[in-house]
């Protein structure tokens, strides 16, 4: 078996905001994603904050995808069952590729915090010119539980034995689990 031993990347991320009514000031879930981001060694090259709209999520998002120094993007809100929810319908056809086991595994896990509620969360995840994208839930505890549970060690090239760094930035691939 390949030892997997990687050196830490640090990533150009963007974080998105979708909401009709948060500002810099109140954006608890986009504040907790910089910060987590940046603490993590990573660098937020931009944070930003768009109304729930297709097309508004679509424009920054598609600024970000052709943006060679941006290896990841992290959306939070717009991922619900109201009629304004919109960022899955978004991003969806923007993905090369989709990863369908984030959303599986972030209800797994928020199951265990919220139960059955979590089946309202339709996060979703992929990868669109070697930029990997997150869409989380816009509750603050939904987006600790994506960023602890699933992103952070997505976005360390150090975690083995995959991750998502040798996809979207000049690294190593993941080694065989054997």
């Amino acid at each position: 078996m390949a030892d997997h031993t990687s050196n830490f990347v640090p990533l150009n991320v963007a974080v998105l905001t979708v909401s009709d009514t948060r500002k810099s000031c109140n954006d608890t879930s986009g504040n907790f994603l910089s910060l987590s981001v940046k603490e993590a060694g990573h660098r937020v090259n931009e944070h930003l904050i768009v109304r729930d709209s297709i097309y508004d999520i679509r424009a920054a998002v598609s600024r970000w995808i052709a943006d060679d120094s941006i290896s990841a993007i992290i959306i939070t809100g717009g991922t619900g069952f109201s009629d304004r929810d919109s960022t899955p319908e978004a991003i969806k056809p923007l993905f090369d590729k989709e990863v369908e086991g984030f959303g599986e595994i972030f209800r797994l896990v928020s199951y265990q915090e919220i139960g059955t509620s979590t089946i309202q969360s339709r996060c979703v995840a992929g990868i669109a010119n070697r930029t990997i994208i997150f869409a989380l839930p816009g509750s603050t505890g939904a987006c600790k539980t994506g960023w602890k549970t699933l992103i952070k060690e997505q976005l360390d090239a150090e975690h083995g034995p995959c991750n998502f760094v040798p996809h979207i930035a000049d690294a190593n691939e993941c080694v065989s689990r054997g």
